[in-house]
């Protein structure tokens, strides 16, 4: 009998309306980061992103610019696969919502859906957030608009459409945050999901009308209709996977209902979507639920929300012309807990990387290096020595993981300045090898453990490390 292990993690797919954020790059790192520890432990993972690319915003700003949706989707579609080298991370599978697979998906679940009984057909007036893409009941808006959205004027629509029967499966959400005490991490946005439920769930709307917004995947049966962009962006995570026509590739990596396995990762304005809507979506097909997913939390900038109006948006592609790849990574990881907003600056940026990577590991590197001669041999670490610094990552607590490899930083340089071997080669050339082999041992270590965080970084410790060559990982940074 196999014991091979399978784990599968997932992003949310970006609505390309715009060019990638360092919200959107935080995700996908953190997502990077577990799929390289997983798979550093033996097991057969699938990590999945892609895009979102159907649904009002879309359609209405490929208008406003006079080009097809599809045109417009493609363009920027191929922003956010730049980041894969950008940011260095690997995915398994890039998937986009116009894919002809994923729209037979979508249409499949429709289908099990519908005949399950929880889709039906009404007339209905409702408030809508353009930029959520989600109906909006008046106890959820704040002065009159949407609380992630208070830009943007809500509409009023007024049609028949399609519905899902959300209110048919409070219960059974209630049972599954139950069974699964970590269901949504972290605990406080758990509650709020859980919260969210017992207060009684709304049945939603889950198809627009194709005369006055065509842009989507075609009902099944109904060519007068297209698909709610939320239901068939969601099928994505499923059907990047092969479902329906690959069972044994689903079953593998997603689950069964006995041990479901998916490991997603959202921002808290997903909450509701990944973790009651889709949920419940899955439930309605017959098909096995998520196993976890990662809430976290928003980034703002100086304090401020990032606004093209404010002129405080900061991309990928400016933090990693700023501060290479993997520091660029290491800041993002950095920001703070998971789950909690996060606040940056290019000042406080600029303070970080200084003092963690090029004054901190950066001058570490540097002075072992220096110090060891070709002859000196040294011992590596057991790998069950530094179990104990990745115990945290299985609820997205990279900041926590990096807290503890720094402080083997930290105490690195400490014990270099105390033992001073620059002195003791002279006066003690024993404990000087001694000294030497212990740093040397230390820097392995932190090199290992930091192959899924900085993984060009830890490369080119290990080859310093063999070949006693210096160079420079983190040059330091003037501040303007």
């Amino acid at each position: 009998m196999s014991t091979k292990k399978y784990y599968y993690i997932t992003t949310t797919l970006p609505y390309v309306n715009a060019d990638p954020h360092i919200g959107f790059a935080s995700e996908i790192i953190i997502a990077d980061v577990l799929a390289r520890y997983y798979k550093s432990l033996g097991e057969e993972v699938f990590f999945n992103t892609g895009t979102d690319e159907h649904g009002q915003k879309i359609y209405q700003n490929a208008l406003d610019e006079g080009i097809d949706p599809k045109v417009y989707v493609d363009r920027y579609a191929r922003e956010f696969q730049k980041l894969k080298e950008l940011l260095n991370v690997n995915y398994s599978h890039f998937i986009r919502t116009t894919d002809a697979h994923h729209i037979r998906s979508a249409q499949e679940l429709w289908r099990r859906v519908e005949k399950n009984g929880y889709v039906y057909k009404k007339e209905y007036s409702v408030k809508y957030c353009v930029g959520c893409e989600l109906e909006k009941t008046d106890s959820e808006l704040k002065e009159g608009r949407c609380e992630f959205h208070p830009n943007k004027e809500l509409e009023c629509i007024q049609e028949e459409n399609y519905f899902f029967r959300f209110s048919a499966f409070g219960e059974k959400l209630l049972a599954l945050y139950e069974t699964y005490p970590d269901f949504v991490v972290p605990t406080k946005r758990l509650n709020e999901i859980r919260a969210f439920v017992q207060r009684g769930l709304q049945d939603f709307s889950i198809s627009r009308k194709k005369e006055k917004m065509p842009w989507g995947i075609p009902v099944p049966g109904d060519k007068e209709h297209v698909m709610y962009v939320w239901f068939d962006a969601l099928t994505n995570y499923i059907s990047t996977l092969g479902w329906p026509d690959d069972q044994e590739n689903f079953e593998k990596f997603w689950g069964t209902n006995e041990n479901p396995r998916a490991v997603q990762i959202a921002g808290k304005d997903n909450l509701r979507q990944q973790s009651a809507m889709w949920q419940a979506m899955l439930m309605a097909g017959n098909l096995p639920t998520s196993r976890k997913i990662g809430i976290n939390g928003f980034i703002s900038i100086d304090g401020q929300k990032m606004s093209k109006s404010l002129g405080n948006v900061i991309s990928p592609l400016q933090m990693v012309e700023k501060f290479g790849g993997d520091g660029t990574r290491y800041l993002l990881l950095t920001k703070g807990y998971f789950g909690e907003d996060g606040d940056l600056s290019w000042e406080k940026m600029i303070e970080k990387y200084n003092a963690d990577l090029a004054n901190g590991l950066g001058n570490l590197v540097s002075r072992v290096i220096t110090l060891s001669p070709k002859g000196i041999v040294f011992s590596q670490p057991q790998e069950e020595d530094e179990t104990y610094i990745f115990e945290n990552l299985e609820n997205f607590e990279v900041n926590v993981v990096l807290e503890k490899i720094w402080k083997k930083v930290s105490d690195a340089n400490k014990y270099i300045e105390v033992q001073k071997p620059w002195e003791l080669k002279k006066t003690n050339p024993q404990k000087f090898e001694e000294v030497m082999k212990h740093l040397l041992g230390e820097l392995f270590s932190i090199a290992n453990s930091l192959v899924i965080f900085l993984p060009q970084t830890s490369q080119k410790i290990f080859s310093m490390i063999e070949t006693r060559e210096k160079e420079i990982l983190f040059s330091r940074i003037e501040k303007a």
